[in-house]
C-alpha cells in the first residue's frame, strides 16, 4: 500500500528540486493512489507544500546543521511537508508529526526517522522564534521568490501584500455552462441535486462557482460536455471578444482551448485554434471534442503567420500571449517555483513579435483582444503602448468590468480581485 504523504514528499521533490509543473507531477504520482480520498489528499498537500515551499524550505535552513536538498530531496520535501501540515493545514501537532515520520520509513530512509522527529520537535518548541524570523522578509511571509515580491511591490504598491495574500489563498472552483447543451440555470439545478454547493456569478453570464476543488469528473454532465473548467478571468475573453455569427476567428495561443470553447459556444463562428507545441494540441482536440463544439486546430507559430495562414482576414483575434503566468499563483503555485526574473525580458520579446505578426491578419473594422495572465506591467500596458504609438490604423477601446481596475491602457484584474485569477486584457480595433 502506497503512503500518501510519501508520495507527496516524492511529488513535490520533483516539482520543487527537479523542475517538473504541478501537472506533470500530478500525472505520474496519482494513478499510484486508487483511492479516490488519497488521491485528494495528494493533491492537496502538493499544492500547499508548492505554495508555502518559499517559506518553509527558507525555515529548514534554520533547523538542519545540513541541507538535505541534493542527498536526500524527497525527505527534504517531506519536512515541507511536515511544516505545511503544522502551519497551514493545522493538523493536530501529535498526528502530523507522527505521519510524517512514518511516511520517512515508506520512502525507505527509516535511518533519517529520528531527524526528521527531531526537526520537527525542534520547530514546534521554537515556533515563535522561527517565524519572526520568516516573516520579516516579504519573501518568506508570503512565500514569493524575492525578485517576484519586489516586481509586485514596484507595480503595485498600495495592492502589494492584498495581491501575496491571495494568491496562497485557495481559489473557487468555477465552471463554464456549455450553452450549445445546456442552460446555466438547468445545470445549476443537477449539481445542487447532486450536493454540490454551487451558486450563478453574479455578473458572468456562464459561470458557476462551486467553493472548492473537486474531481470534476464525477460532477453531473461533465461526460456529456455540459459545462468547462474556466475561471471567471478567462470567461472575460469572449464578452470582449465580441464574435458574432459568421466571422472567421483566430484563437492564438490557444491550449487548452477554454476560450476557442467558449467562443464556440457563443456564436456559429469559423474558428482558428492555434498553437505552437503538438502536444498541447491534442489538449484543444480533446476539449472541443468532449464538448461537442468544431474547429479548424493548427500547430504553428504565432508570430510567424507566412507558414500557416491562408491569406483570408480574421475579425476577431484573441491573442492569449505567452506570459509569466503571475496572475495565476494561487491557482498554479508551482510557477513561483519555476519562474525567473530574466525570464519576463524574453517573455515580453515574445508578446511583441506576436502582436506585430498578428495585426495584419485581422480585417479592417475588426476586433484584437491582447490577454495576459500576468500582472506585471512590463508584459501589459509596456507592450500594448507602443505598437498603438507606432501602429495608425489601431485604436485601443475603452471598457470596464466589474472587478479590477483601468490600467493606462486596458483593464487589470489582480489576484483576487472579484474573487478572481490576475488578468490583462486589452481591447484593439483596426480603423
Amino acid at each position: 500500500m502506497t503512503d500518501t504523504r510519501a508520495e507527496a514528499a516524492r511529488a513535490l521533490a520533483d516539482i520543487a528540486l527537479r523542475g517538473a509543473s504541478l501537472r506533470e507531477a500530478m500525472e505520474r504520482h496519482a494513478p499510484k493512489l486508487p483511492d479516490p480520498r488519497d488521491r485528494a489528499l495528494l493533491m492537496a498537500l502538493v499544492s500547499d507544500g508548492a505554495r508555502w515551499w518559499p517559506r518553509f524550505d527558507a525555515a529548514l535552513d534554520r533547523l538542519l546543521d545540513r541541507p538535505l536538498r541534493r542527498k536526500e530531496p524527497a525527505v527534504h520535501a517531506l519536512l515541507v511537508l511536515g511544516l505545511v501540515q503544522l502551519e497551514v493545514l493545522e493538523l493536530a501537532d501529535y498526528a502530523a508529526v507522527a505521519a510524517t515520520v512514518e511516511a520517512v520509513r515508506a520512502l525507505k530512509r527509516p535511518q533519517l526517522a529520528g531527524l526528521v522527529n527531531a526537526v520537527l520537535r525542534r520547530w514546534q518548541r521554537e515556533r515563535a522564534t522561527h517565524l519572526a524570523a520568516l516573516d520579516a522578509r516579504p519573501e518568506t511571509r508570503h512565500a514569493h521568490p524575492r525578485w517576484l515580491a519586489e516586481a509586485i511591490a514596484r507595480d503595485w504598491p498600495a495592492q502589494a501584500e492584498a495581491v501575496m495574500t491571495a494568491d496562497n489563498r485557495e481559489p473557487p472552483l468555477m465552471l463554464r455552462a456549455n450553452r450549445r447543451r445546456t442552460s446555466r440555470d438547468t445545470l445549476l439545478e443537477r449539481l445542487r441535486a447532486d450536493g454540490q454547493t454551487a451558486e450563478a456569478h453574479a455578473w458572468l453570464a456562464d459561470a458557476i462557482v462551486l467553493p472548492h476543488s473537486t474531481d470534476v469528473t464525477r460532477l453531473p454532465g461533465f461526460a456529456e460536455g455540459l459545462f468547462a473548467v474556466q475561471d471567471g478571468a478567462a470567461q472575460v475573453a469572449a464578452d470582449l471578444a465580441d464574435a458574432r455569427d459568421g466571422q472567421r476567428v483566430l484563437d492564438a495561443c490557444a491550449a487548452p482551448g477554454g476560450k476557442a470553447c467558449h467562443l464556440l459556444e457563443r456564436a456559429d463562428v469559423a474558428l482558428t485554434a492555434l498553437e505552437f507545441e503538438a502536444s498541447r494540441a491534442g489538449r484543444i482536440r480533446e476539449n472541443l471534442s468532449r464538448l461537442h463544439l468544431q474547429a479548424d486546430v493548427v500547430v504553428g507559430d504565432a508570430g510567424d503567420p507566412s507558414r500557416w495562414w491562408d491569406g483570408k482576414p480574421f475579425q476577431r483575434i484573441l491573442l492569449d500571449a505567452p506570459c509569466s503566468a503571475t496572475g495565476v499563483l494561487r491557482r498554479r503555485p508551482d510557477v513561483r517555483l519555476h519562474r525567473r526574473a530574466d525570464d519576463i525580458p524574453v517573455l515580453v520579446g515574445q508578446q511583441r513579435r506576436i502582436l506585430e505578426a498578428l495585426w495584419p491578419l485581422l480585417a479592417p473594422g475588426g476586433r484584437l483582444v491582447y490577454i495576459t495572465c500576468s500582472l506585471l506591467r512590463a508584459e501589459n500596458e509596456a507592450v500594448v503602448a507602443p505598437f498603438l504609438a507606432t501602429h495608425a490604423d489601431a485604436q485601443a477601446v475603452p471598457f470596464t468590468l466589474p472587478a479590477g481596475q483601468a490600467a493606462a491602457i486596458g483593464w487589470q484584474v489582480l489576484p483576487g480581485d472579484g474573487d478572481l485569477d490576475g488578468m490583462y486584457y486589452a481591447v484593439l480595433e483596426k480603423r
